[in-house]
């Protein structure tokens, strides 16, 4: 987990990993490549820093702890950007928490294109709640993201 302290005037995005994401790298690289979690960290963190934003970068393998740093980011970040794993085909609860972020943009994120996988995949409960979705684009979707959710920023 990499947290960047903001400077003050500095906007601090969100960017949550679901389930199994702690394993990039290792798990199944044919679909999600060979880069890690911590490669992916740093790519949001240059990313933002480019727009002169931050990020505070957190994984979790548990849904209620995602749910609970949702409602964290609320009070205090700019924007979610969010990859829910499998809890995107799942989980209600998320969908619920992200719903409460009124005016934050939430940008989720899909290191494989979830419509080219198996049918259960092709639904997100997430997307619901989102501003814009990536999906296909390897971890660099990941930098996409956090580019949108500057830009979303900087134009109100």
């Amino acid at each position: 987990m990499t947290h960047v302290t903001p400077a003050p005037e500095a906007p601090t995005l969100m960017v949550l990993n679901g389930p199994n994401l702690n394993l990039l790298g290792t798990r199944q690289p044919e679909i999600y490549g060979a880069d890690t979690l911590a490669d992916v960290e740093r790519l949001c963190a240059e990313t933002a820093a480019r727009h002169g934003a931050t990020v505070d970068c957190r994984q979790s393998n548990h849904e209620g702890q995602l749910v609970d740093w949702i409602h964290e980011a609320r009070a205090g970040h700019a924007a979610i950007v969010i990859n829910p794993a499998a809890y995107s085909h799942t989980s209600v609860a998320l969908l619920d928490a992200l719903a409460t972020c009124d005016g934050l943009p939430v940008i989720e994120v899909h290191i494989s294109n979830i419509h080219r996988r198996e049918p259960f995949r092709h639904h997100s409960y997430v997307s619901a709640a989102a501003t814009a979705v990536i999906a296909g684009c390897g971890v660099h979707g990941y930098a996409l993201a956090v580019e949108h959710a500057c830009r979303l920023l900087a134009t109100g």
